[in-house]
């Protein structure tokens, strides 16, 4: 004999859908329609006003991830600056038929800032591979010591972190140090009297000039007649005048004078590799 089971009440079907709301800021705004009515026209007044237009609307959005890159050792009014450039590009380059504009600007955006971190910032022009050695060590060091307490990283620890060679790690945190140059004007301080770092930098030594053309002339004094190398030496090492030269040799002052000229330069020529 059949039995009534008990039967549970029909599932009424639940229409609707959990699903994680897409981020928003209150600087991304509807620009959809603009977008649109932007690709259809040709260039010209009307096109350049409407591209203005957008370019304001989303400047804050700009702004914002500018002030990701603060405390980098740029200005934040230059970040955003480079950002807006970014934006105008994005504006420009955009297609609406890709999907939301947000979605292209800021990766858009973010490389135009990076790129200027890259080319600009650099006291001294670094290997593109150098730079990013820096910036994976930076990032594993953060990532190392982000909990209170965390010991500074060993350039080991850092390797095995990255899966770089310590000597990889070594360069990246030299990079580190590196990214901009001290003024030569930039006091050290060590004990109680400072010095700048440009009285640690040596000094030229016109000696060394000295001994190249006393070596470079040498040949060409041996060369010379006895008489005429020994006007040369009561001339340039004992500093006789003209005069009490030709007083001592028995010979005019004007003969001595053109003796001088010609001795000199005929040791200057063969100094210089010239034959007279």
């Amino acid at each position: 004999m059949p039995t009534d089971l008990p039967t549970s009440p029909p599932r009424t079907p639940d229409h609707t859908t959990r699903t994680t709301p897409r981020r928003t800021h209150d600087d991304a705004p509807d620009t959809a329609v603009l977008f649109a009515r932007l690709a259809g026209l040709d260039d010209g007044p009307e096109r350049d006003a409407l591209r203005d237009e957008l370019v304001a609307a989303w400047l804050p959005m700009a702004h914002r991830i500018a002030g990701r890159f603060r405390d980098r050792g740029e200005s934040v009014e230059d970040l955003r600056q480079v950002a807006a450039l970014g934006l105008v590009k994005a504006v420009d380059r955009y297609d609406p038929s890709r999907g939301a504009f947000e979605s292209y600007a800021v990766p858009t955006i973010t490389g135009e800032v990076k790129r200027h971190f890259r080319d600009r910032m650099w006291a001294l022009r670094v290997p593109r591979r150098v730079q990013e050695l820096r910036n994976r060590v930076r990032v594993a060091r953060r990532e190392l010591t982000e909990h209170p307490g965390s010991p500074e990283p060993t350039p080991a620890a850092i390797a095995a972190h990255t899966g770089l060679t310590e000597d990889e790690v070594a360069a990246g945190l030299e990079a580190l140090e590196s990214f901009s140059t001290l003024s030569l004007d930039a006091e050290l301080a060590t004990g109680e009297d400072g010095y700048s770092l440009a009285d640690t930098l040596g000094q030229s030594d016109g000696s060394y000039d000295v001994v190249i053309d006393r070596e470079a002339a040498k040949e060409g004094l041996r060369r010379l007649p006895e008489r005429e190398r020994a006007i040369l030496y009561m001339r340039f090492f004992e500093d006789m005048t003209q005069s009490r030269i030709a007083d001592r040799l028995g010979i005019s002052q004007m003969h001595v004078s053109r003796l001088i000229s010609r001795s000199c330069a005929r040791v200057r020529a063969e100094a210089m590799g010239r034959s007279v």
